[in-house]
């Protein structure tokens, strides 16, 4: 996936959720070429923080996925799209849980008070 896809897809969820956007990216080049530096200069509404180049355990986004999984743990389900509904009805209360949101991050040791420049 490229930079104009990437951005293509943050901007359709801004369009969505009509909010602010905070990324916490990996180093993949997409991330951090030239290209996408201009293309997340040009959106006010729009945060990166970069994580250092190899670091797994500072991945919020990994709490967060461990988190949804624990509560599909033992389910069988017959077709993918109840699947599909489920991880989206998990993902949808964490949306309304900032705290437990804030403690993934927390427990990453990253701290969110400056933007990192890509």
């Amino acid at each position: 996936m490229g930079e104009r896809n990437f951005i293509a897809l943050v901007d359709g969820i801004h369009r969505l959720v009509k909010a602010p956007i905070v990324l916490i990216w990996d180093r993949l080049n997409t991330h951090v070429s030239h290209a996408m530096r201009e293309l997340i200069a040009e959106r006010t509404w729009l945060a990166v923080f970069l994580l250092p180049a190899y670091s797994p355990a500072l991945n919020p986004v990994g709490w967060v996925w461990a988190h949804a999984k624990r509560s599909l743990a033992n389910l069988a389900v017959m077709a993918l799209g109840r699947l599909e509904a489920l991880v989206h009805n998990r993902l949808k209360r964490l949306q309304y849980r900032p705290d437990t949101l804030d403690g993934f991050i927390a427990g990453s040791g990253l701290a969110l008070d400056t933007p990192a420049s890509p």
